[in-house]
């Protein structure tokens, strides 16, 4: 059960939601300009797709901020969960398209240490990210920064569907892997823009925190 807040905790919590959002806002359009022009560079539609889904994640992020700059954020809430389903689902929509015709196309891309590079790095730095966001939004309990957390989970899995694509196609020649992995994020993105659109936004590290509750919960007891 959630502890009430007082009212510097959460004028705290909202500042830490506004830090967590204009990073992500900022990483993402250096993340799409860099993927953009390794993927035009390499004439990788999967490179391409990976830098047209951290605009999406810009605008997930944008209507975060968007909400907590309002002066009662949770006024806002439901709108702002809708507005990320949306995301979800024109994520879904291009992740799709781009990798279907991919493999009808037979265009597998082609070697790029740039794009390499940025999606090693988002494997990185997006998880670490979306598990502060995490932790910030249960606290607040807002399911709208839980579903951006979320939107950062779905990048996590497409950067290392194109990151093993890449490198697949650079060792062994498989052309097709990417857009394999990029289709099953794209399911992936269609379930959770469903569960946003419903309002029914769960964490998407909530079986780690559980068994972590479990653990301390087995260690209060033994003491």
């Amino acid at each position: 059960m959630r502890a009430t807040l007082t009212t510097a905790r959460r004028a705290t919590l909202h500042r830490r939601v506004r830090f967590i959002v204009g990073f992500t806002i900022t990483y993402n359009v250096i993340e799409a300009i860099v993927a953009v022009s390794a993927g035009i560079l390499a004439s990788s539609a999967a490179l391409i797709g990976f830098g047209l889904d951290s605009v999406v994640e810009v605008l997930s992020a944008a209507a975060i901020a968007w909400q907590f700059t309002r002066k009662d954020p949770e006024r806002w809430e439901k709108v702002t969960v809708k507005a990320i389903g949306i995301a979800f689902f024109a994520l879904a929509a291009y992740v799709t398209v781009d990798a279907v015709l991919s493999l009808v196309q037979a265009d597998g891309p082609d070697h790029s240490p740039f794009g390499l590079g940025i999606t090693a790095l988002s494997l990185l730095i997006m998880p670490l990210l979306a598990w502060f966001e995490v932790r910030t939004g249960r606290e607040l309990g807002s399911k709208s920064v839980m579903a951006d957390a979320k939107q950062l989970i779905l990048c996590v899995y497409l950067s290392g569907a194109v990151f093993v694509g890449l490198v697949l196609n650079s060792l062994l020649g498989w052309w097709w892997a990417d857009s394999v992995a990029a289709l099953v994020v794209a399911v992936l993105a269609i379930r959770e823009g469903i569960e946003a659109w419903r309002g029914d936004v769960e964490s998407p590290f909530e079986v780690l925190e559980d068994l972590g509750d479990e653990d301390h919960h087995a260690e209060e007891t033994i003491r």
